[in-house]
């Protein structure tokens, strides 16, 4: 067996990503990351008793490109005896319609196939070739971008139960020489080489300018990832341990209306502010709206210095009230764009 083989079975045995037996849907785009993926869990499917199902998403962006890569992986597919899906969506259309970025419409869309493939042959699992190399880039995209704690903690290595990456600390440059030693063909992808594309920017030119700096920065951004999804972990039961005891969810009035959220003020003002913060994050995703660094700002000053009866005033009519003993965040007239004072 390959080192880097012994290696994956290792982490996926420690981090528990598959189960014997369980059905995973692999994305494969042909590029050189899936390709070692697709291989390396074929080659440990008759340990873990795996059942794999290939998948790839032509995203209609390049149609010199993908005709070939969609027979580079099909014919990868069936050599190794595993189950080949493809599908072809339109991204351009889906970003414009929902005024998105190609990026974000481009995932939301291969993730949405992944889902239906899943459904149609039972896998419980979806894995996916982001390296270490990407989470060092996913650090620094969402620092430029701007976030809080766990957005630096970057990618985890299971999300949802369901979405595992078991390449995340496995550097580019091993699947390259696994792919040289297997003799593997792969594509390249040239989007991948747009300066275009931020995460491009920061892969070509961020990195190699901080590299400048420190040679070793990819690997201390890693480093710091991993701290912080420790520390997270912490942070993330205790907000849930306060959360039961100073939230409480209201009865909504109408069929339409998302239930009211109530938030305990002389309890949450007990608090500090970093843990304000987050039971604000949380309210904010339960009341499925954005959270936002201004916003929360907002309710934290309305909740310090704000007279009793002050509102603010949030998208799709999201409205928060402050009164004497609590925070009421509520939908009064339903989720609509509807500016002003909505309530009856």
């Amino acid at each position: 067996m390959h080192p880097l083989e012994k290696q994956i079975l290792a982490i996926i045995r420690e981090e528990g990503l598959v189960s014997q037996g369980e059905t995973v849907v692999v994305g494969v785009s042909a590029g050189p990351d899936s390709m070692a993926l697709l291989h390396l869990f074929a080659t440990l499917s008759s340990k873990l008793k795996m059942k794999l199902v290939a998948v790839y998403v032509d995203h209609g962006l390049r149609p010199d490109e993908t005709t070939a890569e969609v027979n580079l992986v099909q014919e990868c597919a069936e050599k190794l005896g595993v189950i080949f899906e493809t599908t072809h969506v339109s991204v351009e259309q889906e970003a414009s319609r929902q005024k998105k970025s190609t990026e974000h419409a481009a995932r939301d869309l291969r993730y949405a196939f992944f889902e239906k493939v899943s459904q149609k042959y039972q896998a419980s699992k979806v894995a996916v070739a982001h390296t270490a190399d990407d989470q060092a880039e996913e650090v620094l995209l969402r620092l430029i971008r701007g976030t809080g704690r766990s957005g630096l903690s970057g990618m985890r290595m299971i999300r949802d139960g369901i979405i595992i990456r078991p390449l995340l600390t496995t550097a580019k440059k091993a699947l390259h020489d696994y792919l040289e030693d297997r003799h593997i063909s792969f594509a390249i992808d040239s989007s991948n080489l747009q300066r275009i594309y931020l995460r491009n920017r920061i892969r070509l030119d961020l990195i190699p300018f901080l590299e400048k700096f420190n040679p070793n920065i990819s690997e201390t951004l890693r480093q710091t990832a991993s701290v912080l999804q420790d520390e997270e972990k912490v942070l993330r039961s205790l907000t849930e341990s306060l959360w039961r005891q100073i939230a409480t969810a209201e009865t909504g009035t109408q069929e339409d209306v998302l239930p009211a959220l109530s938030i305990d003020l002389q309890s949450f003002l007990a608090l500090e502010k970093g843990l304000q913060r987050r039971i604000m994050e949380k309210a904010f995703v339960l009341m499925q709206s954005q959270p936002q660094y201004k916003k929360i700002e907002q309710i934290l000053f309305v909740a310090r210095k704000g007279e009793t009866g002050a509102r603010l005033h949030f998208s799709k009519g999201l409205r928060l009230k402050k009164f004497k003993d609590r925070l009421l965040f509520s939908y009064p007239g339903g989720k609509t764009a509807t500016r002003g004072n909505l309530e009856k």
